[in-house]
Formats: C-alpha cells, sequence, structure tokens
C-alpha cells in the first residue's frame, strides 16, 4: 500500500486532477443529527490523499442523490461573471440536489481542514454529548487544554455558549459555537487561536460563568485502557482517525498483554482518514483486502499490510455514531472474520466524493461513488450489523464475549 501523501493547498488544485481520501465528518458538512452521543469540541472533516493522484472522499448515509459537477461549476462561473459569489451559487445548487454530503468550502475552511490532516484544531479542549431532557454535559476534557486549566470537570452541565442557550440544541451546533465556526458563511471565517468564548456552567447547586481563550491543540484520538482486572483485557479506543492515528493503534495493540483479549472501542467514532483505518486494519490482519471503493464506476481497492496480530482475541464494539471510516475498519475485520462485532447497528456512511477548485478558489467536493466491505457489502445507508446486537451493557457483553474467545481467564 502507498504511504500517506499530504493534500495540496486548495489554491494548487487543478480541476480533476486531484482526487481526495475524505471520511468528512457531520460537522465539517453542517449536517446535523441525534445518532451520536458523544462528539468531540474540536472535530471536523478531515482531508487526505491515498496517493498524490488516486484518491476518493467517503462520505454520506445515502439517499442515493448527487449534485452535478458541470452544473455546480456552470453556477459558479455565471455567478462570478455576474459579480456574486461563485462560492455562494455552488452552494445553492448543491442543496438543491439533496446531496447530503456534498458540499462547498471556501478557501479559508479548506485550509483549515487541511490543518486538521496532523489531528489540530483551534478550541478550548472539551467533549459534549446530550444527556436526557435535552441536557448538555461535558463528556470529556483535554489534558492542558484552556477547559482543563479553568477546572471543568466531566459532568459538568454546559446551560450557554457565549450568551446562547445550549439546552436542546443539537450537539454539532453547540460543538461549532465552541469552536467559533459560523453556520452563516457570510458573517466570515471560523474563529482563530486567541479569540475568547464565554461558557455558563453548573456542577450540582454551583452555577457560574467562565471565559476561555481558543488555543491550538490536538487531538488525542487513541486511548488505552488495561489490562485491568481479572478478565485481563486491553481496550483501545479510537474516537476519529486522523494523521498517524493507525500507527498509535498498532502500537497499542503490540503492547497490549498477550494473555488477555483485545477490545477495540469504535463507539461514536466520527472517521477521519480512511489511511488511517487501513493502517489500523494492517495491526489486526496479516495482510489482504480492506475495502473497495468505486469512482465514477472505476473499481479500486485497498489492502492491509501484512504482520498484523491474528492470534490475540478481538472484540470490535461500535454503535450508531461509529461512522465512515471506523465503519469500515469494523466491517474489515467482522467480514474476515478477524472479530466479533458487538453493539448497535453503526451509522452507514460510506458515499466517494471528489474535490475540485471552483473559479473563485473555492472547492466543491461532490458525490461520485461508494464503498463496499471486503465481502461486497455497501455501508453506505446500511451501516455495519454487529453479530450480537447489544443496546445496553454493551461493553459488560463484549467482556464477556471474549472471554468465551479465550482472551480473559
Amino acid at each position: 500500500m502507498s504511504g500517506p501523501c499530504a493534500y495540496d493547498r486548495p489554491r494548487r488544485i487543478r480541476r480533476g486532477a486531484v482526487l481526495t481520501l475524505v471520511f468528512a465528518s457531520l460537522l465539517g458538512t453542517g449536517a446535523a443529527t441525534g445518532a451520536w452521543s458523544d462528539r468531540a469540541e474540536g472535530a471536523a472533516a478531515h482531508h487526505h490523499p491515498a496517493h498524490p493522484n488516486d484518491g476518493f472522499a467517503a462520505g454520506s448515509a445515502g439517499s442515493g442523490r448527487t449534485a452535478d459537477r458541470e452544473a455546480v461549476e456552470r453556477a459558479a462561473s455565471q455567478a462570478i461573471e455576474d459579480g456574486k459569489s461563485g462560492s455562494q451559487a455552488a452552494a445553492e445548487v448543491v442543496s438543491r440536489s439533496g446531496d447530503r454530503w456534498s458540499t462547498i468550502y471556501t478557501p479559508g475552511e479548506f485550509d483549515d481542514f487541511q490543518q486538521q490532516l496532523d489531528g489540530g484544531y483551534v478550541g478550548v479542549g472539551l467533549w459534549v454529548r446530550q444527556a436526557s431532557g435535552g441536557r448538555i454535559e461535558v463528556s470529556r476534557i483535554q489534558p492542558g487544554s484552556p477547559a482543563a486549566r479553568a477546572g471543568i470537570a466531566i459532568g459538568d452541565r454546559l446551560h450557554a455558549v457565549d450568551g446562547r442557550a445550549a439546552r436542546g440544541r443539537p450537539v454539532t451546533e453547540i460543538v461549532s459555537r465552541l469552536r467559533g465556526a459560523s453556520r452563516d458563511r457570510a458573517r466570515g471565517p471560523a474563529a482563530g487561536a486567541g479569540t475568547p468564548v464565554e461558557l455558563d456552567l453548573q456542577r450540582g447547586t454551583r452555577h457560574w460563568g467562565v471565559t476561555l481563550h481558543r488555543t491550538r491543540l490536538r487531538t488525542q484520538n487513541v486511548t488505552t485502557d488495561g489490562p485491568a482486572g481479572a478478565d485481563g483485557v486491553t481496550r483501545i479506543k479510537v474516537s476519529a482517525f486522523t494523521k498517524g492515528t493507525g500507527d498509535e493503534v498498532r502500537e497499542a495493540v503490540r503492547e497490549a498483554s498477550p494473555h488477555g483479549g483485545l477490545l477495540l472501542d469504535l463507539r461514536g467514532n466520527t472517521g477521519g482518514l480512511v489511511t488511517e483505518a487501513v493502517t489500523g486494519a494492517s495491526a489486526f490482519l496479516d495482510g489482504g483486502l480492506v475495502a473497495t471503493y468505486d469512482v465514477r464506476g472505476k473499481q479500486r481497492a485497498l489492502y492491509a499490510e501484512r504482520g498484523g496480530n491474528t492470534r490475540i482475541p478481538l472484540v470490535v464494539l461500535v454503535d450508531g455514531g461509529t461512522m465512515s471510516a471506523g465503519e469500515l475498519l469494523a466491517g474489515a475485520l467482522q467480514d474476515r472474520g478477524r472479530a466479533v462485532v458487538v453493539g448497535s447497528p453503526t451509522f452507514g456512511k460510506g458515499s466517494v466524493q471528489m474535490p475540485s477548485e471552483l473559479p473563485d478558489g473555492s472547492v466543491a467536493e461532490l458525490t461520485v461513488g461508494h464503498y463496499r466491505t471486503p465481502s461486497g457489502r455497501a455501508v453506505d445507508g446500511h451501516g455495519i450489523t454487529p453479530d450480537l446486537s447489544v443496546e445496553h451493557g454493551a461493553e459488560k457483553r463484549a467482556r464477556t464475549v471474549l472471554s468465551g474467545l479465550g482472551g480473559g481467564s
């Protein structure tokens, strides 16, 4: 498999000359869904090519509707001739098409996504989830971040961001406010490092406000727990696939106890770079097919590297928030008979997009195809169905399954 190749800056893209490999997250496309319960304040779309001139972008849970590239480009060109915004005209065509995952990026937005290739983002370092009654709660704090230094803790309720109530709002909207990403592009680009954001918080009976200043942070997408307890299981949690995540997964597998099983937790995984998911698959497989995909009818395939650990028992945890690159990995391990998949059906996000530059320098990323698991299953609109469906107590059941596979004592 070819090694990673950095993506050209938007102003250097030539229409039709470069395909990118993108599993764009929901925040990146501006879509909101109740499918996930836990979302990183720093998450966004990620772009990465498989090869310098051969790649693809994976996106949607599929309605099958796609935006027409020629219509988008014509609209942008005509708008520019009329002295109007080409990117806005292109976005209107995409919106009318009903294609949920095709989108238009301004040059500044595309540069921001480019930076996120390295797992970086501008924010305050907290994750949020929607709790009962529509409450927004802090679910995770990044060590050393502005949120951590301010003493914010897991479980704190977030009542408002910059004076706007959080309760009952989609998690994606709260994420956008924390990052300072405007949902109205006419208002300008996302807020940069050093900009303030006011939070209204509650912990028990204590109610307080705090002003944090955004900074550039690096995401921590791979965390390892264990082996701990009587079962000796090592749990590897992967929240997204940014640059370097695949190698981190491989290192975690190498360091895992050979006497216990592995629990690969992909719940809430928002996707990311497909090459990193393939590298992650290489930690568990000794080569072979990981996925196939098509770009305008041309079939291609992705393969794992040889030398992965094929002996240690493995269970994969998934849920409705497992998306795109996370689904690709879970589906590959399931189809190859390498892992038992436990949890609830995944999101179903597997369309292929190709980006091209518009006359004003903005970037149109339009759906051109789909990917499939090694057995030929379509992911788009279907997701991955677990071998063992569990709505509640999935991790406990997964550990029980591992013990049956010989992974626990």
